[in-house]
């Protein structure tokens, strides 16, 4: 099979296609034809080995796919690595039939991106309706989710951030309230003067650095931000617990990793989800797609800030 392997640590440099033997399915596994699978921000820190969990090589990377079984199941699956291949190897239970209306793009930009803006919400902010809630990099493809869930779930005002007036008008068109420029310098001021001159009450952050810093600094009594990433490589100043008891706030970790095998929190909220697609509610934004061999330029590009919404990889080019 046709597969993106990498054999050493590093940039986009070190993904290149490769012919390998094609996987076998183990006890309670399923084997794919894959037909699409899902390019992640989290990707580009596995495959230079700065991601929370250590990889190891040789690797196939790559966390979802879509793709049919032998009986012709089409599913959208989670992986444990080895997604960017003609074939995967995926647990059943992590494996989840999809309805005609959804498209094997808008599906896989549902299953870690759609799944983690879920959680960030539901689980680890814990949204009251009313509340205040800032998605920052809101046009990419777990901001774009969170922006329109925010407002499905009763967010008094969504705050988008963004890097530029195309993707804050992005941001706008999906529901934000009111959009702003992402950058760390002055974030807070902004952040505050979006939300009408108050502290706000949940930021979504996914950056890290200077825009960790500025985020908790902008943060109400009572305040949650989650912290499910980190963008921007830079180690943001560390927090003392006087800092959070000193205004009652609260930084909470999310790591998708955690929700898989706990009841609950896996098909529920992917049914959730492509219900909402299917019924319209809720637009899965596709930012490129890309032939499988064009693996490398796709973490070139979400590197450089330059995508919106889902990048995918059509297996079958």
């Amino acid at each position: 099979m046709r597969a993106i392997q990498i054999t050493e640590f590093g940039g986009p440099e070190v993904l290149h296609e490769t012919e390998l033997p094609d996987p076998v399915a183990g006890p309670g596994q399923l084997l794919l034809d894959v037909s699409a699978a899902g390019v992640n921000y989290a990707d580009t820190h596995t495959v230079e080995n700065s991601y929370l969990s250590r990889s190891s090589l040789p690797m196939v990377p790559g966390a979802e796919v879509v793709g049919r079984t032998a009986q012709g199941r089409r599913v959208v699956a989670l992986t444990d690595n080895g997604g960017y291949a003609q074939k995967a190897a995926v647990q059943e239970h992590l494996a989840h039939d999809l309805p005609d209306g959804v498209s094997d793009a808008q599906a896989l930009a549902l299953v870690v991106q759609g799944l983690t803006a879920w959680h960030l919400l539901r689980t680890s902010a814990r949204l009251v309706p009313g509340e205040s809630v800032v998605v920052h990099a809101a046009a990419g493809g777990t901001g774009s989710l969170a922006v329109q869930l925010a407002k499905e779930f009763g967010a008094g005002r969504v705050i988008a951030t963004a890097s530029t007036d195309a993707k804050r008008d992005l941001a706008l068109e999906l529901g934000a309230d009111v959009a702003v420029d992402g950058a760390a310098e002055g974030l807070k001021e902004r952040l505050v003067e979006a939300n009408g001159g108050a502290k706000v009450d949940i930021v979504l952050e996914m950056t890290g650095g200077p825009v960790f810093d500025a985020s908790l600094a902008a943060l109400a009594p009572f305040g949650r931000m989650v912290a499910y990433g980190m963008a921007s490589r830079e180690p943001a100043t560390p927090v003392a617990p006087a800092q959070l008891m000193g205004r009652s706030r609260a930084v909470v970790g999310f790591w998708l990793a955690h929700c898989l095998g706990r009841p609950g929190m896996y098909r529920e909220p992917i049914a959730e989800l492509l219900a909402m697609t299917v019924k319209g509610t809720l637009k899965p934004q596709v930012g490129g797609v890309y032939p499988l061999s064009g693996a490398a330029r796709a973490h070139q590009d979400l590197r450089s800030r330059r995508t919106r919404g889902k990048l995918v990889l059509d297996v079958t080019r």
